[in-house]
């Protein structure tokens, strides 16, 4: 699902495609479906787009790279290490994918991306890959606070950019259609941790997105070993 573009661009504030706030928590009326892991081979390519599906705004413009690192600039807040615990983010998983900059998992069409904790949505970019958007977001508690993760791809309903969210509220929810999601570390620098770190060609697995699945795993995911 994941591309080996680096994120050369980002949105200003009010420029963001879909936008509107969710205020979900863990009550959503979404049923919890039992998630299994499905074991693609490296460097599989993303499932493909049924032409003319409505995967994401099709009018949206991509800034450059400096437009990325000057919003995230403006954004980042100076987040002090603390200990507060996170919840899963993608505890409404059916599938869980492939491994690459990130993890890429399928949920229900409706199924809210929660926050971990207390976060601030710091830009979303509307065209990342097949018009579909990417949002950045900073961790504001716990032991990684002031890290940058994203959610990519199969998302709509983003809360908008400059919000703070509570733990358990909807970052996004899961579209209708798409490539399903990929949920995994960024930096400030706009590109994702796997690109920044060691880089990154289609398919591959990166430490970063290993990284990422342990993560969600530690919070309870059962999102299975990196394949």
């Amino acid at each position: 699902m994941s591309r080996a573009v680096l994120l050369l661009v980002a949105v200003s504030l009010a420029g963001c495609g879909a936008t509107r706030a969710v205020s979900s928590t863990t009550t959503s009326p979404i049923p919890r479906a039992r998630p299994h892991v499905i074991e693609p081979s490296a460097g599989r390519q993303a499932a493909a787009v049924t032409p003319g599906a409505p995967v994401g705004d099709v009018n949206a413009h991509a800034p450059s790279l400096a437009e990325v690192k000057h919003e995230l600039r403006l954004e980042l807040v100076s987040a002090p290490v603390s200990n507060a615990t996170y919840i899963d983010p993608l505890r409404y998983v059916t599938v869980w994918e492939r491994t690459d900059q990130g993890v890429d998992a399928i949920l229900p069409v409706g199924a809210p991306i929660l926050a971990p904790c207390r976060i601030k949505i710091l830009a979303i970019i509307p065209d990342w890959y097949a018009g579909q958007p990417l949002v950045y977001f900073e961790l504001l508690d716990g032991p990684d606070a002031g890290k940058v993760q994203y959610v990519a791809e199969e998302i709509t309903h983003i809360a908008p950019g400059g919000s703070i969210l509570q733990q358990g509220q909807a970052i996004a929810r899961y579209a209708p259609s798409g490539t399903a999601i990929e949920y995994g570390w960024s930096t400030p620098s706009g590109v994702t941790l796997a690109v920044a770190t060691t880089g990154y060609e289609e398919g591959q697995i990166t430490p970063a997105g290993r990284s990422m699945r342990a993560w969600l795993n530690s919070l309870g995911a059962n999102a299975g070993n990196s394949f």
